[in-house]
């Protein structure tokens, strides 16, 4: 079993900038930067810090620290940056059952159910937040909350892509082995952990999808708000390989696809990195997803110049977990966006 926290190795839980606690609708949250905040400058981002399973948000504080220590270094800034970060569903202060965590081989039968619905829980708890953080932070109006960007790592990187796909005010998304494709990464580990309901038809996997394993209803779900789900199976099958995935698509498939990307993708500024020996959300789960979006917004592409900008990194060697340069590469690609000279207009 991989570590259950990527950063065991690397980081501790020490933080160089102010920290606030705040109950915010029944979810205690923890505000990194206010006290480094600027009287002069109003404009603030709001930076999400979404945790690894198994893990807690405290072991996001270095991020945070780091990306806010970097930002408030830069020459004529003209927004300030907070991080706020909170334990994901049944992590932490939240944990109610020790098993829901598990995968299959942990003793967990309802792990693809149980790990969706965590993660798709704290998507829908960053746009929650996102409601009411300018409230709590700023009850005087002294800054507007004005943008934010959601980073996660593991199971959190599962949930930024849902934040940055589902929720208009979030520009920005930073997923650190994380994964764009729940089906496929569930029937990997499917196969891997030898479960009856892939190995036990005449074609292993063909009939596990649907199965007790991971019901109808669970996909149904999954087609609402995973990535892949969402929109490469409206042009694709779900085994499209990384080659059929660069195909052209037809005017229809165009017709029908623009819309969703309008909504979901157009003006977003997405970084996903990856470990090239990650064994537990293998880079290959989210390849053919990621190759027919980076096929549609390059120059030349059927959904180029809409304001799409991605970022698509995989380093050698590194298993499921995230790496000193892993962090400097995030911290960098937050300034590099907090830097966009085009002004970002206020969404709450």
């Amino acid at each position: 079993m991989a570590t259950p926290d990527p950063f065991e190795k690397t980081f501790s839980n020490s933080t160089s900038v102010s920290k606030h606690e705040f109950i915010i609708a029944g979810i205690r949250c923890w505000v990194q930067g206010l006290d480094e905040l600027t009287s002069s400058i109003r404009p603030v981002t709001c930076l999400w810090l979404l945790h690894p399973r198994l893990s807690n948000s405290a072991r996001m504080d270095p991020i945070g620290s780091s990306a806010i220590t970097t930002w408030n270094k830069q020459s004529n800034r003209q927004r300030g940056l907070i991080a706020v970060s909170f334990d994901q569903r049944n992590h932490g202060t939240r944990k109610e059952e020790d098993r829901a965590n598990g995968a299959w081989r942990e003793g967990n039968p309802l792990h693809a159910q149980d790990m969706f619905s965590i993660f798709h829980g704290t998507a829908m708890d960053t746009s929650l937040l996102i409601n009411y953080i300018h409230a709590y932070a700023f009850p005087e109006d002294n800054h507007d909350v004005s943008d934010h960007i959601a980073l996660g790592v593991s199971l959190g990187g599962h949930a930024t892509w849902q934040c940055v796909l589902h929720d208009e005010r979030i520009s920005a998304g930073v997923s650190i082995i994380g994964c764009t494709d729940y089906a496929r990464l569930m029937s990997q580990r499917a196969d891997k952990s030898k479960l009856n309901t892939w190995h036990g038809s005449s074609t292993p996997g063909e009939k596990f999808l649907g199965s007790k394993d991971f019901p109808k209803a669970l996909l149904t779900t999954v087609d609402k708000y995973d990535p892949a789900g969402l929109l490469l199976s409206e042009v694709f099958s779900r085994d499209v390989s990384v080659d059929e995935a660069k195909r052209e698509l037809s005017d229809a498939e165009k017709k029908r696809l623009w819309p969703m990307m309008r909504q979901h993708l157009a003006g977003k500024r997405i970084f996903n990195l990856s470990g090239g020996a990650d064994k537990l959300v293998p880079y290959t789960c989210s390849a053919p997803f990621l190759t027919w979006l980076k096929t549609a917004i390059k120059p030349g592409g059927w959904y180029a110049d809409q304001g799409v900008v991605f970022k698509d990194k995989v380093y050698d060697g590194v298993g499921h977990e995230m790496t000193p340069v892993m962090m400097q590469d995030a911290v960098q690609f937050i300034v590099e966006t907090l830097q966009q000279e085009k002004e970002i207009v206020a969404k709450i």
